[in-house]
């Protein structure tokens, strides 16, 4: 996938960290090709980066106009159709990672097409998948899979990923979201793949390899949310995982989007992926739990890792805070 950078990541008006994980994706990951966000008055979060106007991104080099945000059911507001068209007309073309196809909205695909200027649907693939065989393949695959939606899966497979080729492992990213797509230049969004065909577009993705190879799955959505648990399934049965990592974030009050649905624990999200990794590899282990701690002290937070590794046998790490030597250890 050949995307333009350098990137202004546009944040719109968002009010929730969560919201802008795609911008704060490419900030975090692949900062040498972002020059900086644009933002709309009443957004009070941030990726760190400096803060400018689509004119001065476009002064600063700015080649691709990435919508750096989501939201349940990737809607477009169309108050931001404004702002994609102001960067179309400073020469940049629109990365779009939205539910909504930017070529469906009939003033944004008329203005690129009048100023020769791209608009790239990352979210949906143009590959023809095949249905899922489930039959064993050579090669080794590792899954994050969650407690909850935005908990850290992304993050914790590309710092596995960056720590195993650092060892000079034979290892590969794959990406099944747009934020993961941003970072890697590939990849398919799972969740824009007709249901039938998941597993058989996973099995695409990280097909038969060396022996010695690993593909290092990101995970997405969870068997516990009731809105997202069918993607989750087929990144498990297409993914034909040998190892799976945990991930959670500490002292969420709720499921993500759906109040008063508490998380489940640790224990019940490690026997229900086992249990459905088990119908494409009877032998998947679990390797680890990875926790996004931000929400409490340095100490607090090797506490409770300590207390999980106590309680799982498993160890259990911050990736931002701990790295993820000890998860790396645990695949051997």
């Amino acid at each position: 996938m050949n995307l333009p950078s350098p990137y202004l990541l546009f944040i719109g008006q968002a009010t929730d960290p969560l919201s802008i994980k795609m911008a704060k994706s490419a900030a975090d990951w692949s900062p040498e090709k972002c020059i900086g966000e644009f933002s709309l008055p009443g957004c009070s979060v941030t990726t760190g980066l400096p803060s400018m106007s689509i004119q001065e991104g476009a002064q600063q080099g700015a080649k691709g106009f990435v919508l750096g945000f989501a939201n349940s059911g990737g809607v477009l507001d169309t108050s931001l159709i404004d702002s994609i068209i102001e960067a179309l007309e400073a020469g940049m073309d629109i990365i779009n990672g939205l539910h909504d196809k930017l070529t469906d909205i009939p003033e944004v695909a008329a203005k690129a097409a009048e100023l020769g200027r791209q608009l790239i649907d990352i979210r949906h693939p143009t590959t023809r998948f095949k249905t899922g065989t489930g039959v064993p393949r050579s090669g080794k695959r590792l899954l994050t899979v969650g407690t909850d939606c935005s908990v850290g899966k992304m993050y914790t497979t590309l710092s596995l990923a960056r720590a195993l080729q650092a060892k000079g492992a034979n290892a590969t990213f794959r990406a099944t979201g747009q934020s993961g797509i941003l970072v890697a230049g590939e990849g398919v969004a799972v969740d824009c793949v007709i249901s039938d065909f998941i597993s058989g577009a996973v099995e695409a993705l990280c097909p038969a390899n060396s022996e010695d190879h690993w593909d290092l799955v990101e995970g997405q959505g969870s068997l516990f949310h009731p809105a997202f648990a069918g993607v989750s399934m087929g990144l498990l049965h297409g993914a034909q995982p040998d190892a799976l990592v945990i991930c959670h974030a500490l002292n969420r009050a709720h499921m993500r989007a759906i109040p008063g649905r508490p998380l489940p624990s640790l224990e019940q999200v490690i026997n229900m992926n086992l249990n459905a990794a088990r119908v494409t590899n009877p032998a998947v282990k679990i390797i680890g739990v990875s926790v996004n701690t931000s929400s409490v002290s340095d100490v607090e937070a090797l506490t409770y890792c300590k207390d999980v590794t106590e309680r799982l046998g498993l160890p259990c790490v911050d990736p931002i805070r701990h790295g993820v030597g000890p998860l790396v250890e645990a695949l051997g």
